[in-house]
């Protein structure tokens, strides 16, 4: 019965001794990420990965060693629970676990997962189940062809990455071909613009008409002044028209004036 709680002991003592040496590692590790970032090279992660996995492998094969005790026979019983603080324990732990509480004693104690995290697993391990070989496979082709695509990009030359998102920039067009040819048409010919009359009041006569030309101003002919002989000062009397002959005017007081209502297309000043 001794020997077995020595041997005992040495284990726990050993791994404690492993575990520290990861600790230790990752706080170097986390240190190097958050304050030497800049300075920190690729090699160097790989390095501190791979120095990791040793320390990881280490413990393992102690825990599968023949002389080590199965630690799964060995059960914790908490003898003394208490809400109050704990120096020891705070000193023991780094100030991780100041008290020894009800609370806590079911998480540090625990020797199987969260009944959610369980929930999970029973839920993951059903859809697994209802996948079908079929399915499965072609799942696992599809995967096994992306991670061969990633794999061949990774081991490229980074020169060769490099000269292929170069070549892919310069052939990318930067300018739709279609959109420039229509605003181009639009601008020079007035292609795809709607022809409609401008807004603002229609003189009379000249509803109904058909579309306005699309050349210069529309002309007019206009009465201006009195019979033969005299000339009509501003603001004088307008001879008026005879009767039984509309819309006829003495030619020897014609002109061409614009009219108010032949305004101008928009589309064609």
């Amino acid at each position: 019965m001794q020997r077995e709680e020595k041997q005992l002991e040495a284990s726990v003592e050993s791994l404690a001794s492993r575990v520290a040496h990861v600790k230790n590692a990752l706080h170097s590790f986390i240190y190097k990420l958050e304050n030497e970032y800049e300075r920190l090279t690729w090699p160097s992660v790989l390095d501190n990965f791979a120095l990791l996995s040793g320390q990881l492998n280490t413990i393992n094969k102690l825990l599968k060693n023949e002389k080590t005790p199965s630690f799964r026979n060995q059960v914790i019983i908490p003898l003394l629970l208490s809400p109050d603080r704990d120096e020891d324990l705070a000193k023991l732990t780094e100030q991780r676990v100041p008290v020894f509480s009800h609370e806590i004693v079911p998480d540090y104690l625990r020797t199987k997962p969260d009944p959610e995290v369980e929930e999970q697993e029973k839920q993951l391990s059903a859809e697994a189940a209802r996948i079908g070989p079929e399915v499965a496979q072609k799942q696992i082709q599809t995967l096994n062809k992306l991670c061969s695509s990633l794999l061949e990009k990774l081991n490229n030359p980074r020169e060769d990455r490099d000269a292929d998102s170069a070549a892919i920039r310069q052939n990318k067009p930067s300018f739709n071909p279609a959109d420039t040819n229509a605003l181009v048409g639009a601008v020079a010919f007035g292609k795809g613009l709607s022809k409609c009359r401008p807004p603002g009041p229609v003189a009379p006569g000249h509803s109904g008409q058909g579309p306005m030309m699309t050349g210069g101003p529309t002309l007019q002919q206009v009465t201006i002044g009195g019979g033969s002989g005299q000339q009509a000062g501003m603001g004088g009397p307008v001879a008026p028209q005879q009767q039984g002959q509309p819309g006829k005017m003495p030619s020897s007081i014609k002109t061409n004036i614009k009219s108010a209502s032949g305004s101008m297309h928009p589309y064609n000043r």
